[in-house]
């Protein structure tokens, strides 16, 4: 008798944690739908009312674009390219550029961020001169490299490079400062090397705040590239722009803008997914969780 009750407890318990599944499922379901529903919704009230306001011309289109006239501008820089090669070409070119910068500037920034983090020597040391580099307005490097290197890809690179090193430097300094102690005496103890402790406790704890730089490292490298492009290139959606405003043509200036757009988000997408492979150790959030 016992034993029956005991197994219609377990089959209750079950049939009970199943429903909770299910009922979890769904309302996760149900919330990844009211969320894509809010996102088109709100493209639709921005897309619309722009193209409402300059139909009407409440909003002189000649300054600001129109949806339509941004569709129609896109559609022919596909087709039918710029003065300065195929808008692929122009594309590609500038996200070489970004990702060149970015790799350069990322793993510079880890390196000096773990070596300084680690050793509060060259801290004290490479410190002033690292803050009067980050205080230099960027514009002004990048004409320095266009000087120094021409108008050839290097410039944009190097402009790219140094935007994305002091995000990933500051978070990877910060990270290794903020390594549990404890956890670190632990690993000496127990005979750990330097370089050990490095590879093994230190980078992976740190490991948190370098990937959440990242995310916006690539934005500032796409902007380096641009911004290089802009003082001097010989192709690039940088020079696309630049052309385009001296057009007094909004709707390609727009229409370039949205290709950039898309790019970053699929970098953000990769960064994410990269993320999660790399700190699929580390327990969800509680924001996280809650949205499992």
């Amino acid at each position: 008798m016992s034993t029956t009750s005991a197994v219609s407890a377990a089959l209750v318990k079950d049939g009970a944690s199943s429903s909770a599944a299910v009922t979890a499922k769904r309302a996760a379901r149900r919330r990844t739908a009211l969320v894509w529903a809010g996102r088109i919704g709100l493209a639709a009230f921005v897309i619309g009312g722009w193209q409402a306001f300059t139909t009407w011309k409440i909003v002189d289109p000649f300054f600001f674009g129109q949806p339509s006239g941004i569709a129609k501008r896109l559609v022919d820089l596909f087709q039918h390219g710029t003065e300065f090669g195929s808008f692929y070409s122009n594309i590609w070119t500038t996200i070489q550029e970004a990702l060149a910068g970015f790799a350069l500037g990322a793993v510079a920034g880890v390196i000096f961020g773990v070596a300084l983090g680690q050793s509060r020597f060259l801290a004290d040391v490479l410190g002033p001169y690292i803050k009067v580099v980050n205080a230099i307005p960027r514009i002004v490097l990048g004409s320095i490299f266009i000087v120094a290197f021409g108008i050839g890809v290097l410039p944009k690179i190097l402009l790219a490079a140094v935007l994305v090193f002091f995000i990933v430097f500051f978070n990877a300094f910060q990270g290794v400062r903020e390594v549990d102690r404890n956890i670190l005496a632990n690993a000496k103890v127990l005979g750990a090397s330097q370089t050990q402790i490095i590879r093994h406790v230190t980078v992976p704890s740190a490991l948190t705040w370098i990937i959440a730089s990242l995310h916006s490292a690539f934005g500032f490298a796409i902007v380096g590239a641009l911004v290089g492009e802009v003082l001097g290139a010989q192709s690039g959606l940088g020079l696309v722009i630049k052309t385009a405003q001296n057009q007094f043509d909004p709707n390609g200036v727009f229409a370039t803008m949205l290709v950039i757009s898309v790019i970053v988000l699929g970098a953000e997408w990769l960064i994410s997914k990269l993320e999660r492979r790399l700190l699929s150790w580390r327990p969800p959030a509680p924001s996280e969780a809650n949205s499992l």
